[in-house]
């Protein structure tokens, strides 16, 4: 994609879609880690669905701490590799309590150092709850970073720095939705609805499908 492609791609979803959000339920920004934790490998629906019974009984890093893995397990076990998410997030409210006053910080350095936070789900907390220009790459904006041609690259790492590079700066504090919502309904993995897309004009794809 040339630059005034890109320009007009992410016109035409800004001009569709002016304020994108996280489809993930929180109210607070321990809320948004705790289900960005929660959601790796999982659905957004089936994290909320969890997090609406887990979140009024606890919604801070002590309230977690005081359920116990145990209790803290049968809100999740819905969510897959609920067990393993369970102890991530208990140590990562150990943590938080301990080094941090139970507030979430704001670095990614410190974020990156909580249990079961890597890299994307740093990058979702400082761009949704710190307004921070970073672009969280999940299979949907790796899919379109390829396929498009707007980002092209072997990992999920080269994705996000393509996109950081190409992306103008007006765009960068909601790409990062506007992305993800377009690869969850529009282009698909599978089959994507090509006839049913804004910017099909704007991609690179040679294969784009047509209305069945």
């Amino acid at each position: 994609m040339t630059p005034a492609a890109i320009t007009s791609f992410f016109t035409t979803l800004r001009a569709a879609n002016p304020l994108p959000v996280t489809e993930l339920e929180y109210t607070s920004v321990f809320e948004l880690l705790a289900a960005v934790l929660l959601s790796a490998q999982a659905t957004d629906v089936s994290v909320n669905k969890a997090t609406r019974r887990l979140f009024p009984v606890a919604n801070t890093p002590a309230r977690i701490l005081a359920l116990g893995q145990e209790g803290l397990e049968g809100y999740i076990k819905t969510i897959g590799l609920y067990r393993s998410k369970a102890k991530h997030l208990m140590e990562t409210c150990r943590i938080l309590v301990e080094r941090h006053g139970g507030k979430v910080p704001r670095t990614r350095e410190e974020l990156e150092a909580l249990p079961g936070v890597g890299r994307k789900t740093a990058n979702v907390v400082l761009n949704v709850a710190f307004g921070e220009p970073t672009m969280a790459v999940d299979t949907h904006i790796f899919r379109l970073g390829n396929r498009t041609g707007l980002a092209p690259g072997k990992t999920p790492y080269e994705v996000e720095q393509q996109l950081l590079r190409r992306i103008p700066a007006e765009f960068m504090e909601h790409a990062h939705h506007w992305l993800i919502l377009h690869g969850r309904y529009i282009c698909l993995a599978r089959k994507p609805r090509c006839w049913e897309c804004q910017v099909s004009d704007s991609c690179d794809w040679p294969d784009k499908t047509r209305s069945p």
